[in-house]
């Protein structure tokens, strides 16, 4: 944190505007800033929280910075169910996601930034075999990744270029709007879930019906959405769906275990001709600079991998990916080992986001580096979990 911010927010009167704390998290390119009675406002700045140097925050004062950004029907949606989510636009510097809710009787805020300013497949290290699979007519594309590992910013990435490049309809199904696209060369719809439309499954129960050439649906969370993504992407559609998972097989495995156990066979005959691509991904600090960069597990489905699939043998996926470089393939843990080889992430941060952490601390250790104590005790402590992960 810089002495100047300090010092403005030092001066600062004792009630505090939600413009000003929006105004240091675009300055200073922090992901979220958090608001939480009990402690004063805290950004988040290369997955590192900092407090801000300004007044601990009373129960008046969340209610007051709730109430100068939350429309009226959120502040209901609190009132009847203790939390609600909502995004708005800060000038032109950025956009926000938000969400509100209670604890410990008093409310609580978090606030995601989201920049205006649209990345390309370089500024974010986006798998160069991204631009090929992007521009068949048809198949399922799924982004996966914890909570805050940039899925949509990868997602904005591979729309934009779309838009920039192909002539498309676009309809994109949001909770909420997070990126906005501009009509390029394509035309892009931009539907959110709870204002233009009630839910993810409506949505796509409709927009077979609006001629779109791709469809991007921000989160498959129930079994009524991945059915709908999945029969989207059989009958000649483009889609981009999103899950919380972790590994390219396990998305897979994820996905067919939503359905009920007498349509599994099905679901996989299905998969294994509408899946192109799975890309799993984790934020890690940067080691050498400011900033973070982004680790990838990239599966993209061949004949080969396909029949993998249909035939229930999942647990094959990862060394299928380990043979399958020369199509762009690659195990997160590889590409995490290329970033900690290189200088950019540290052995902890590498060991922490690894899917086998014990392999990977062996392998620091047979190259001469070292992991701290108490990172390797954990880390041999998972390690048999870690392979299923």
């Amino acid at each position: 944190m810089s002495s100047e911010t300090q010092t403005s927010f030092e001066a600062s009167k004792p009630t505090l505007q939600m413009d000003r704390l929006l105004d240091v998290v675009v300055k200073q390119d922090a992901s979220d800033l958090h608001l939480s009675c009990g402690r004063p406002p805290t950004i988040r700045m290369s997955g590192r929280l900092r407090n801000l140097a300004t007044k601990v925050l009373e129960p008046e004062d969340m209610m007051q910075l709730m109430k100068s950004v939350t429309p009226e029907k959120n502040q209901q949606e609190l009132q009847e169910v203790g939390g609600t989510d909502f995004g708005f636009a800060f000038g032109t510097a950025a956009r926000f996601r938000v969400s509100v809710f209670k604890q410990k009787g008093v409310i609580s805020m978090v606030l995601r930034q989201i920049p205006n300013k649209l990345l390309t497949f370089e500024q974010i290290g986006l798998p160069e075999i991204c631009r090929d699979l992007i521009r068949r007519p048809r198949g399922l594309f799924v982004v996966t990744g914890p909570t805050g590992s940039g899925k949509t910013t990868s997602l904005a990435t591979m729309i934009d270029y779309i838009n920039m490049n192909y002539e498309r309809h676009i309809v994109t199904v949001e909770d909420p709007v997070e990126y906005y696209h501009g009509h390029k060369k394509s035309v892009v719809n931009q539907r959110e879930v709870h204002l233009d439309v009630p839910t993810f499954a409506e949505a796509l129960r409709r927009v077979l019906r609006q001629d779109p050439d791709v469809i991007l649906v921000g989160e498959m969370r129930d079994l009524e959405t991945i059915e709908a993504a999945i029969r989207a992407a059989e009958t000649g559609h483009l889609v981009f769906g999103t899950l919380h998972t972790t590994g390219a097989a396990g998305t897979i495995n994820r996905i067919i275990d939503a359905f009920p156990t007498n349509q599994q066979e099905q679901v996989r005959v299905q998969l294994s001709t509408s899946l192109i691509a799975v890309l799993s991904q984790v934020l890690c600090p940067r080691a050498d600079k400011p900033g973070r960069v982004a680790g990838y597990e990239f599966l993209v489905v061949t004949p080969a991998i396909s029949n993998l699939i249909r035939e229930n043998k999942t647990f094959r996926i990862d060394s299928a990916i380990q043979t399958g470089k020369k199509f762009g393939m690659q195990l997160l843990d590889d590409h995490l080992w290329s970033l900690y080889s290189k200088g950019w992430i540290s052995a902890e941060e590498m060991i922490d986001k690894c899917r086998n952490p014990g392999d990977m601390t062996e392998k620091v250790h047979r190259a001469g580096g070292s992991v701290g104590r108490a990172e390797l005790d954990e880390s041999h402590e998972g390690a048999p979990e870690g392979k299923g992960r």
